[in-house]
């Protein structure tokens, strides 16, 4: 691109060029090789329509971000293509949702064919445009926001069609705001409307949402938002976050409140779900020991984007999310990393949720998680950046019935660009 520039004779006839140099100079791509496992023993669960799911599949997951052409208003393009590859299943273990089925219906306990397809690909892109500190997007987008927190749990990450407006052009505060039409769900290879978690069977195909987020010092932030899912609910969240060191101890702590009601037409019926939730944290060279306390005070279960994360919920971890009427729940975690015994790479956390205070079939329920998490990155030498990831869930409730889930996770990312 400097060549260029020091040919001003020539400027005009390779405008072009210079301006979209910034378009590929700029820019990166990846791929990234995710080989996963999956095996979840239904034991007594309620009503199961199976005894296992136990599935393994490879995915390719490519994804590439231009830079901006160099005019007033920058424009670039954003790509994502997923491909998913059945390696070993069978009707009667399939349910994963690493792979499609070849009838499956988000919701459908089974389908009359339970088989899961073979081989399956996905893909979107987005045009971006940038004006100083502003950036629009408009098509295929992976939106990590409190309110759409697109998950990535499966084989291939979900992604939303869509419009969002984010801005920077404020010191210390972010802007955003947006708007899904529809989303790709881990068991689908094609986009549909979104449906309701907690509410499956009401969807709707638009999520409208605004907020805002200042952060004056690294070590504060404040977040504000408010965001409609069209004529099912409607939902205000505010979060705020901090941290202290003292001498060689990180302190932190994170406090959230999420109030849900219904919208337009109400298609979920009635809403009330008042869910406030609590995180601290103790953090000592190696080791993080973290306590939480969640409680929702409303008469109705959260309703939110079915499959995304939940960041905005303390105790939403990695099956149950303890957001049922009336329920409250009460989190302890401990983190290691193995760096601090000279095994650099290496760490481990281990969690326990418990849950209360909600009814089932007009009874006193009770409920619990219990999560255990490995991973490994190697530092160095040929197989630099390849990471192992090994987790294992134990769920009991009164509603659930007992589960044990474990997952295998191996992955490779090359940086293409």
């Amino acid at each position: 691109m400097n060549f260029y520039r020091s040919l001003p004779i020539l400027s005009l006839g390779l405008a072009p060029v210079v301006a979209y140099a910034d378009l590929i100079d700029d820019g990166k791509a990846s791929l990234t090789l995710r080989n996963f496992y999956y095996n979840h023993d239904l034991r007594d669960a309620k009503a199961p329509a199976q005894s296992k799911i136990e599935e393994w599949a490879q995915g390719f997951i490519f994804k590439a971000q231009s830079g901006y052409t160099d005019t007033p208003i920058g424009v670039g393009v954003d790509v994502y293509a997923g491909l998913g590859l059945k390696l070993d299943s069978s009707p009667a273990r399939s349910g994963s949702e690493l792979l499609p089925g070849f009838t499956k219906r988000l919701g459908a306990p089974r389908d009359s064919d339970p088989r899961s397809v073979n081989e399956y690909s996905e893909g979107t892109a987005a045009l971006k445009l940038k004006y100083s500190k502003t950036e629009l997007k408009i098509g295929g987008l992976f939106p990590k926001i409190p309110l759409v927190y697109a998950g990535d749990s499966r084989l291939l990450p979900q992604f939303f069609e869509g419009v969002t407006i984010d801005s920077q052009e404020i010191k210390h505060f972010t802007f955003s705001l947006g708007q899904m039409r529809q989303t790709n769900y881990r068991g689908f290879s094609h986009s549909t409307d979104m449906q309701t978690g907690n509410y499956l069977n009401v969807s709707s195909d638009r999520f409208n949402y605004l907020g805002t987020t200042w952060a004056p010092v690294q070590s504060f932030s404040l977040g504000v938002w408010a965001g409609e899912l069209e004529d099912v609910y409607q939902q205000k969240l505010i979060t705020a976050s901090k941290f202290v060191d003292v001498g060689a101890w990180r302190l932190a702590g994170t406090m959230s409140h999420m109030d849900t009601g219904e919208a337009g037409s109400a298609l979920a019926g009635a809403l009330d779900s008042r869910l406030t939730s609590a995180l601290a944290s103790a953090a000592y060279n190696m080791h993080k020991v973290t306590v939480g306390y969640q409680y929702n005070a409303g008469d109705s279960a959260l309703p939110f984007l079915q499959e995304t994360d939940l960041p905005g919920v303390g105790n939403a971890i990695q099956v149950m999310r303890f957001d049922r009427a009336q329920e409250r729940s009460w989190q302890g975690r401990y983190d290691i990393n193995f760096a601090g015994w000279g095994v650099p790479g290496l760490t481990a956390f281990a969690r326990y949720v418990h849950g209360d205070n909600f009814e089932v079939n007009g009874r006193p329920g009770k409920e619990w998680e219990r999560n255990i998490d490995l991973s490994y990155v190697i530092q160095s030498g040929t197989f630099k950046d390849l990471a192992l990831r090994l987790r294992n869930v134990e769920i009991q409730g009164d509603a659930t019935g007992r589960r044990d889930e474990s997952r295998v996770i191996l992955s490779y990312t090359f940086a293409l660009k």
